[in-house]
């Protein structure tokens, strides 16, 4: 493995931040290290840069143990949330900054700013000074200053969340070119699940100072290994408490009167279920009835937000080419598959009421 961490542990006082944290990441690998804040992922990172010192256990960087390197021997570019561009340099002097402290000769220097910037996408703006460029273009400057140096690893500490919405989403498909390009392993922090899924090869799930879940992010959604990564990873319609939702007979045994048993949890995914109009006729012993309590536009479908006649409240999608419902509507709710977790497993349930070989008309 190229980067190892052995149960790692960080403490600060008396506040336990890291609880025996303990991964692999092969060389590479683009891996988002995701959770809510103040779970701990910042700090592994921190520990994994030299920027912080373990309290406990090692970290190895290709196969060799980092504990006792200095931080600027270790061979690693960092770039953070903020920049941190030197205000007063050009752009050609931020990126060239590194090159010059591992003293390279002039040459060597003017030609590696030179094609970082192509790379970057920054050409004509080697003079300019970091406050006239948009925030796009001053987090692009911060990625070329990292990777002036060639450094083995690449640390990204939530690295587009001071950038908008629209500028973030082209950025993340831009760093998923250039780290494949480059073929440097990079780790980077985030509590964007959208943004995790779309840019990384792995994701390790953090909570409480604690790993929930290693693997790729196909896995960590369709495998969740527990109930808080179900509900972080993706939306899921949480069934807090048991309701007659017909088709799933063996969730009776996970009941104790009106409420689950104790660690047991039931998620809904949206795209497990299907909404139709009361009137249609389908299996009946498969669906739920209910109301459309709100309708939202998300520009590509419909948010339906809606109350089932058992009690619970359930949202699902419905795609632009069907006619939209209305506040009010009756409906049929058609739950396909549930994730049902209990403190020894997982498992996804499928309706058995879809096995009746008579047709269903949706």
């Amino acid at each position: 493995m190229y980067i190892e961490a052995r149960n790692l542990e960080k403490r600060f006082g008396s506040f336990h931040a890291i609880k025996q944290v303990s991964f692999e990441i092969e060389k590479g690998d683009l891996v988002g290290l995701l959770g809510p804040s103040g779970g701990g992922k910042t700090s592994i990172l921190r520990m994994i840069a030299g920027l912080e010192t373990p309290t406990a256990g090692e970290i190895y960087l290709d196969g060799k143990l980092a504990n006792p390197i200095p931080v600027q021997e270790r061979g690693i570019g960092f770039v953070f949330q903020n920049y941190a561009l030197f205000k007063h340099m050009s752009v050609f002097d931020n990126i060239a900054y590194g090159l010059r402290v591992k003293k390279y000769g002039r040459d060597a220097i003017k030609s590696r700013v030179l094609e970082l910037l192509k790379l970057m996408e920054l050409e004509g703006t080697e003079h300019k000074l970091p406050h006239q460029l948009s925030g796009g273009q001053r987090q692009r400057v911060a990625f070329a200053r990292a990777l002036a140096p060639e450094p083995r690893l690449l640390l990204l500490d939530e690295p587009f969340a001071a950038i908008d919405a629209k500028v973030r989403k082209s950025l993340r498909l831009w760093l998923r070119r250039l780290i494949s390009e480059f073929g440097i392993t990079t780790i980077f922090v985030t509590h964007d699940q959208d943004e995790a899924i779309e840019v990384a090869d792995d994701l390790i799930i953090v909570q409480n100072g604690q790993i929930e879940q290693q693997g790729s992010p196909w896995q960590i959604y369709n495998e969740p290994a527990s109930a808080f990564v179900a509900s972080f990873v993706g939306e899921s319609n949480k069934q807090p408490t048991p309701l007659p939702l017909t088709g799933f007979p063996e969730l009776e045994a996970f009941r104790d009167g009106g409420e689950w048993r104790d660690g047991v949890s039931v998620l809904i995914r949206p795209e497990s279920i299907t909404v139709r109009p009361e009137r249609t006729q389908h299996l009946k012993a498969a669906g739920q009835t209910g109301t459309v309590m709100h309708v939202h536009f998300r520009g590509d479908s419909w948010y339906l937000e809606m109350e089932l006649d058992a009690g619970a409240k359930w949202f699902a999608y419905q795609p632009m080419s069907e006619r939209p419902f209305e506040t009010g509507d009756r409906v049929n709710v058609l739950v396909h598959q549930l994730l049902l977790f209990t403190t020894e497993e997982t498992r996804v349930l499928e309706n058995r009421a879809l096995e009746d070989p008579m047709p269903v008309h949706i």
